[in-house]
């Protein structure tokens, strides 16, 4: 275990468990990390591949907040379009701490089919429920080799990642970048899938792609901002 993996179960633990305040640290829905902003208000726009269908992706980044766990959390709508009809919904929860930190606190997810109808919400999960806890999405300080875990709801949602550049380039629709962070990311729940996520300063997640299992690439394409 890295002692970046050994210090987000050390973050979990402290901020997370009863009797613990003492040594909590304060949370804020207001996510200002750079590589990860979540400006209300702003929405992103992504084009790629799901199971090798055209598809494209509006993350949304609302003004509404909830609490998650006693927590302040940033609401997200994850508006998932495949072959031009609404094929998932997802309200993400994020966090940041006093650290600077992101932390993920669970989602709604809600799987629909091309008549709308509801499939399945196999995925959902909020922190505080049993078993259940936050993880960190994003350090104030990433540096290659950072280890974290993201999320934990044991056998619905357990994954990692691990910072593997920071300087990477990489080319969009929306722009070309001279350098990004990179991570890999993985779970024991899809043993032998792996994806990288690219990640820029002040703008946030630029481009994912699946490097092993089914395949799945999305990468910016514009950036819509609400007053």
């Amino acid at each position: 275990m890295s002692r970046f993996t050994w210090l987000a179960g050390v973050l979990v633990a402290t901020s997370l468990t009863p009797g613990a305040q003492a040594t909590a640290p304060v949370f804020s829905a207001n996510v200002t990390n750079p590589w990860f902003p979540l400006k209300p208000g702003t929405t992103l726009v992504y084009h790629g591949t799901q199971d090798d269908e055209a598809a494209v992706e509006y993350l949304r980044i609302s003004k509404e907040t909830q609490k998650i766990d006693g927590k302040p959390c940033r609401v997200v709508l994850d508006l998932l379009y495949v072959k031009g009809k609404l094929a998932e919904t997802t309200r993400d929860y994020y966090s940041q701490d006093s650290k600077g930190n992101v932390w993920y606190f669970g989602e709604d997810t809600a799987e629909l089919a091309p008549d709308g109808s509801m499939v399945t919400t196999e995925g959902s999960w909020h922190a505080g429920e049993p078993g259940a806890r936050a993880g960190i999405l994003m350090t104030a300080d990433p540096r290659v080799g950072q280890s974290m875990r993201q999320e934990y709801s044991p056998g619905v949602a357990e994954d990692y990642f691990e910072v593997i550049d920071m300087s990477a380039p990489v080319s969009t629709p929306y722009k070309s970048f001279p350098s990004a962070l990179v991570t890999k990311e993985w779970t024991p729940l899809e043993p032998g899938a792996l994806d990288h996520k690219y990640y820029v300063h002040g703008v946030g997640m630029v481009k994912e792609m699946t490097v092993h299992g089914e395949h799945e690439e999305f990468a910016l394409v514009k950036i819509l901002n609400q007053a």
